[in-house]
């Protein structure tokens, strides 16, 4: 009995932000939306595709997001130029403390969710 690999994360957003949503990781980050279950539809959110997996956003009323050290840390090509076009779009960036094998950078979405970029060296 083992757990083999991630199917998907979930994010939050507050209610109603959705396009905003589609936006920042559509628009900005470039990943595709997939179509929500009919059976989750009505609860607002979205999802996304990275890779071949899942990033869940969903709603909700708490506003905790600012604050905590959670995030995503998506792998990425190309940091250098990640690191640009979140400058150019007015992302704050912060470094990471340096991890061996890897060059990397936080940021905090609109939402206030922490999301690393990290690239192999």
């Amino acid at each position: 009995m083992t757990i083999t690999e991630i199917h998907h994360v979930q994010i939050t957003i507050p209610v109603g932000a959705e396009a905003e949503a589609r936006a920042f990781y559509s628009g900005l980050l470039g990943l595709p939306e997939i179509a929500k279950p009919a059976s989750l539809a009505g609860r607002g959110g979205l999802w996304l595709l990275v890779g071949g997996r899942e990033l869940h956003v969903s709603t909700e009323t708490a506003d905790y997001r600012h604050a905590t050290k959670a995030h995503v840390a998506y792998l990425v090509e190309d940091l250098a130029g990640w690191r640009e076009k979140l400058g150019r779009a007015g992302i704050a960036i912060a470094e990471s403390i340096p991890i061996p094998g890897y060059h990397r950078l936080e940021f905090r979405d609109p939402f206030g969710n922490r999301v690393e970029l990290i690239e192999r060296e």
